[in-house]
Parts: C-alpha cells; structure tokens; sequence
C-alpha cells in the first residue's frame, strides 16, 4: 500500500484505490476522493491499467471513474486501454485483518474480462479449500456492499423492536433470541438487542443507499424506517435509566 501513485502506476497493471467516501451534505457518499485518485492514476498512465476500487461506493461510481481517467487520457493526448473493477472490502471493525486473510466471499465486479482474469488470479491463494470468488458486473458489486450493510442495521433494528416490546410484556429477549436464532433460516447474527447501530460504516451506508434509491425514483421505505427507527433508540436508554434513577443524574456513573 502506498501513495506514491507515480511509483505505483509504473509498478503494475492494477492499481488499488482505497479511500474514505464520506457522507454529503444531502447523506449521499462523497466521491471527490475517488475520483481524485483515479485521476492521478490517469495523469500517469502509459500503458494499459485496471483500476481497483474497493471503497464504498454507490452503483454507477465504475462508470465515473472511467470517465474521469478517460479525460485526464484524452488532455494528455494519450490513447490507451483502461479498465474499472469494483472489489467491495467487508472488514469489521476490530477484525480487520482476520477477515482480509479469510474472506467469506471476495466479490469482483468486472466488465473487462482481462482485468477479471487478473483479479481471480490475485485473489487466488485466499480461495485454495473452496472458491471464494464472486463474477459479477461493476454496478451489481457496488450494490452489494451497501446491501450487506443495510441487511445487517435491519436486523439490529428488528431485534431492538423485540427488546422493547419483550420488556412490556415480561418476555426475556435473550431466550426470544435464542428461539428464533435456531432457525437455520435466521440465524444467531446480528440478533442482539442495544442501542442501536452505529459505528463508521452503518449509518453512512444507510442513508447513502437511502440516497441512491431517491436519486434512481426508487422510495426505500423498509430502510427509510430503520434509520428513523434506530435515532429513536439512542433515547431508549435514556429514558430507561431516567425510569430507574429520576431526573437528577448528577454524580452517578453508568457503564455501557
């Protein structure tokens, strides 16, 4: 990993792009650092590259990068071939490289098939018990990160709904968890109860995807309302506490 890009345009024919994408102003992703490092990538090609990006991005961005280098091409009066992969990253936060050395899945969005051929190849020694690689096209990749991502804060957002109502009815949701987590169809993950979702990725994902499908017509009212949903929950614990102790919390110390 580096940022000379000079060095690592010269240096092969796949060039990574990894940077944060940010929410805008609107909750749309801010691409303006990807695209500043695909050009930067085209202000140095001179020969044929295949641009990698594995930053979160919405369906489409594959396109823009390979406009945004063909320009930079076409100002420098130089003719050669570029090719735009999507390589979504599914890192957790505290298991970064766990999950890099023993992906569940690699997913390589492709159109060109010799920046393809060159991906499974890289990507090679983390499949050798089963095939772990993906073949999809660009804008497909791009969308099943954020789709990972919005499944997920969907069953945080489920199960939180559970909580409250086990809490009234004298339910455990520990025992509810297990119950409904034993169906192989369900499944134990990201079935506890808290406050909510957070974190760097979640709520940027979500409201990004929001984003997508209000700029393509589409109203995502199932994501729409667990977004809501979970700026609820970060009142919940407060009024829980508030139920027990009172108003005056001065003094007292709580952990989370």
């Amino acid at each position: 990993m580096t940022s000379r890009i000079v060095a690592a345009v010269h240096h092969g024919t796949l060039q990574f792009i990894g940077v944060g994408t940010p929410p805008d102003e609107d909750g749309s992703a801010d691409l303006q650092y990807v695209l500043t490092a695909a050009r930067s990538i085209g202000q140095h090609m001179s020969d044929y590259q295949g641009i990698v990006d594995t930053s979160t991005v919405p369906a489409g961005t594959a396109d823009r990068v390979r406009a945004a280098v063909q320009e930079v091409l076409a100002e420098r009066g130089v003719r050669v071939d570029v090719a735009v992969v999507s390589n979504p990253e599914f890192l957790k936060e505290g298991a970064a490289v766990e999950d890099f050395m023993r992906p569940d899945r690699i997913i390589i969005g492709a159109d060109d098939e010799r920046a393809r051929l060159s991906m499974r190849a890289i990507y090679a020694p983390f499949s050798r018990n089963r095939d772990k690689r993906l073949r999809m096209d660009t804008r497909s990749a791009e969308l099943t990160r954020y789709a990972a991502k919005a499944m997920l804060a969907t069953r945080i957002r489920f199960m939180n709904e559970r909580a409250r109502l086990a809490e009234r009815v004298g339910a455990d949701i520990e025992r509810v968890r297990h119950g409904i987590g034993s169906d192989p169809r369900i499944g134990m993950h990201f079935l506890y109860a808290g406050t909510g979702y957070g974190g760097s990725c979640f709520p940027k994902d979500v409201k990004a995807l929001v984003r997508t499908g209000h700029d393509f017509g589409v109203d995502l009212r199932v994501l729409t309302a667990v977004k809501a949903a979970n700026d609820t929950q970060k009142r919940v614990r407060v009024d829980q506490v508030v139920a027990r102790f009172g108003d005056d919390l001065q003094g007292r110390r709580f952990a989370l």
